[in-house]
């Protein structure tokens, strides 16, 4: 066996500076109206030392936020950055800074859209300046009707395959004790929606939300005192009406050059797409699951939390049974190295459902890396199953270096499957998650702060259950003179209860009002369904371009998700379109000389590097540079799978939990929860069996279960099902999203058996479980 190739120890990056930070402070001003968050920040600086500085600031940002303004004000002078092409931006900055000038620079990183650097160079000894960047970006709708903001701030090392050139940026970034970052964070928000507000909450402390206006359509509220940069900030903003279609018209720019982007009238289109609510019963399901190292971390920092890791193998539970007899599924486990419980997909019986539930059982986060592509070529290379539509569900912690390579293999192979995509804990990429998910047609969810993955997960499945719908196509109805155009894809998937935003623009003019509509077309199971919206007749006038730059984003992303991205034509369109209307690209930077210096600034030029928070398992993780391994034997729960070798880095201890648990791994007492052994113990055809073990969960005996069997002749499993499907809408009703699709399969099951018995049988449960459950739940 090859000796390793040597260590690297995370720590050596934790540090508590010697030198004064130049960063004193952030302050970001979050306007949301509606569906959208329009966002000032600020960062202050100051250089406390005796030689000029250069700051350098490497931060996460969403990867759908459209950048569109940096600015700097030193001394009362206001210094508006120019946006260019990154290459050219590099030399201006790197000019400036050689001939004593000071000068700041913005742009995304190379290896991911979801981390930004800010350079501010030869800033003065005893200087003051205040560095401003703005983006605009959509807001997610969760699953109970909140709009959800999220501030990124943790950016925790991502993992780079050894094979991999490209540069990890998080590597060398310095890290700060938890508690002891050196500059502050204020968030002030300001709200506006028609259809009134009715709370927001935030898995950070807010002050009291103010209602700036009486019919509650405006309100503010801010982060309370004493918050740092060292944890994702989270808004959940609940309207008293979110699932409605809605139109926003913006006039275009006058002043921008003509036929652009920018100077015409730019369309956002947000549908809500009415679908029945059937579920299909064929599909192959493939479970990847992040076995890494940093899955031993805790869900969040309350007390007795459990462990990402259990909590993803509770849904994997969850999951599992709620699957319909007939289709086909696989788990694999990944990290350095993957491996599979079964050596292809097999087909949803109860003897594989109980073969896979006792391995999951020893899943554990002990794979090493984050390696996510090498997996993904293996499940790409195995054919698919006739019939049965491919359906990947990726849960990881998000921390891989290579996002645009994954990405793009996920892209390549887009035709044969859907992708559903599971951001787990503080720091997941955002670039990852919601690149492969959109790359495939299917969903992306983040689980952080007290969510609970469970819930999710179990909504992507339903949408995954869901036949694809077909012949997306936009209609319009305008006047003579007024022509549309798509600066967005039309979706490529439409899902139940989910919204699809389009952008387009609005060319030409016309006098008279005359009615404008448009219509989101499609075919599911044969039939044609139509959702119609009618236009503005009159653009809004906004100062930010707020959809313009939405717009702009969109395209942007889209043609760097192309398979011809490295095309001259396709980068020059990026290029184009990232100049005219100012939003940040891979290809552009913004760039600000400050001109009006009488003299050069003198002295030797210090890098200082800004901290940011050390992950919740820095102070215990060694990364080590791996040799070649093989498959371990005792890893009896997977199927083996030949792998090259592995390379990059292997966690050589557990995470170090956020609430100190003295190094103990969390029992198992999340995984025993009542609920999750009713749930354990049902047949892969939905029914349960009457046994101990029911009746232990029902709060009786086995013997008192068989003695109240309402009809001698009745199959003891009907009785015991029925038993089990009225204490989940009792006892588990608060969890309902969550066993939902495997209720369904119960009440399927029985009412194909009990016949006309089913009544009495409800009667006699209500009665002995002293529940009042209605007919109506076993469609009677």
């Amino acid at each position: 066996m090859n000796p390793c190739c040597g260590l690297l120890t995370a720590s050596k990056h934790l540090v508590a500076s010697k030198h004064p930070v130049p960063l004193k402070g952030i302050s970001v001003d979050v306007q949301v109206k509606g569906f959208v968050a329009d966002v000032l920040a600020t960062l202050k600086y100051k250089n406390e030392e005796q030689n000029p500085l250069e700051a350098v600031f490497v931060f996460p940002m969403d990867a759908d936020s459209a950048v569109y303004s940096f600015e700097a004000l030193v001394d009362g002078k206001r210094i508006v950055a120019e946006i260019q092409e990154k290459k050219k931006a590099h030399q201006t900055y790197e000019d400036a800074i050689t001939q004593g000038k000071e000068a700041f620079l913005l742009e995304e990183d190379e290896s991911s859209g979801d981390i930004f650097s800010c350079s501010v160079g030869n800033l003065p000894p005893g200087q003051e300046a205040a560095v401003m960047l703005m983006f605009v970006q959509e807001l997610a709708v969760e699953a109970d009707g909140a709009v959800r903001f999220m501030l990124p701030a943790v950016l925790n090392p991502r993992y780079t395959p050894q094979n991999e050139a490209t540069e990890n940026v998080t590597e060398s970034i310095p890290r700060a004790p938890k508690g002891t970052l050196p500059y502050t964070l204020e968030v002030s928000v300001s709200l506006q929606s028609p259809y009134g507000i009715s709370r927001v909450e935030s898995n950070c402390s807010l002050t009291p939300l103010q209602y700036t206006k009486d019919d509650k359509t405006t309100a503010q509220v801010s982060l309370g005192p004493g918050h740092q940069f060292d944890r994702d900030v989270e808004l959940l903003m609940y309207y008293e009406e979110v699932n409605k279609p809605s139109v926003c018209v913006e006039s275009g720019t006058p002043s921008t050059e003509t036929d652009s982007l920018m100077s015409e009238t730019a369309m956002m289109l947000s549908f809500y797409p009415c679908l029945p609510e059937e579920q299909s019963h064929c599909g192959e399901f493939i479970f990847l699951m992040d076995c890494s190292g940093s899955m031993g971390c805790k869900m969040n920092n309350v007390e007795n939390s459990p462990t990402r890791i259990d909590s993803a193998k509770e849904t994997l539970l969850l999951l599992l049974k709620s699957l319909p007899l007939g289709c086909y599924f696989n788990i694999f486990g990944f990290g350095s190295t993957y491996v599979s419980f079964f050596p292809e997909s097999v087909e949803y019986t109860q003897q594989t459902m109980d073969s896979a539930l006792k391995k999951v059982k020893t899943m554990s986060d002990d794979l090493g890396g984050t390696e996510i592509l090498e997996p993904l070529k293996h499940i790409y290379d195995t054919a698919g199953k006739s019939g049965h539509p491919r359906q990947l569900f990726l849960f990881t912690d998000g921390e891989v270096g290579n996002t645009k390579a994954v990405i793009a293999k996920v892209k390549q192979n887009a035709t044969n499957h859907r992708c559903f995509a599971f951001g787990i804990g503080e720091g997941a990429s955002t670039a990852l998650i919601k690149g492969i998910s959109h790359a495939a047609g299917g969903i992306a969810e983040f689980i952080t702060g007290k969510e609970r993955m469970q819930p999710k997960a179990l909504r992507s499945l339903k949408a995954a259950l869901q036949s694809a719908v077909k012949n997306v196509s936009l209609q319009w109805t305008l006047p003579a003179g007024l022509e549309a155009v798509l600066v967005s894809q039309l979706p490529s998937a439409i899902f139940r209860g989910q919204r699809s935003i389009v952008y387009a623009l609005l060319k030409g003019t016309v006098g008279e009002a005359v009615q404008r509509a448009v219509s989101l077309e499609y075919t599911y199971k044969e039939e044609t369904f139509r959702n119609q919206m009618e236009l503005p007749l009159q653009p809004e006038k906004t100062s930010r371009a707020t959809i313009h730059r939405l717009a702009a984003k969109s395209l942007i992303a889209d043609l760097e998700r192309s398979q011809d991205k490295d095309s001259e034509e396709v980068k020059k369109r990026i290029l184009q379109t990232s100049l005219q209307s100012g939003v940040i690209s891979s290809l552009t930077a913004y760039v600000a000389v400050n001109k009006d210096l009488n003299q050069p600034i003198q002295g030797p030029l210090t890098r200082r590097s800004i901290p940011l928070a050390a992950p919740v398992y820095h102070s215990q993780m060694r990364l080590k540079r791996s040799c070649p391994i093989q498959l371990m034997s005792n890893r009896s729960y997977m199927a083996r799978t030949a792998v090259g070798s592995c390379s990059g880095f292997l966690l050589e201890a557990q995470c170090l939990n956020v609430a100190d648990s003295g190094g103990k791994k969390l029992s198992s007492q999340h995984l025993d929860s009542p609920l999750l052994k009713l749930i354990s113990l049902q047949n892969a055809d939905g029914s349960w069996t009457l046994s101990s073990s029911l009746a232990s969960v029902l709060g009786t005996s086995e013997a008192e279960l068989r003695a109240k069997i309402p009809n001698s002749g009745m199959d003891p499993a009907v009785w015991a099902t029925v038993l089990a499907v009225i204490w989940l809408h009792t006892a588990g009703a608060e969890q309902q999203e969550e066993w939902e699709l495997l209720a369904g399969k119960a009440v399927a099951w029985v009412k194909g058996r009990a016949g006309t018995a089913l009544g009495d049988c409800l009667r006699a449960g209500n009665s002995l479980l002293k529940a009042s459950v209605g007919a109506a739940v076993f469609s009677l």
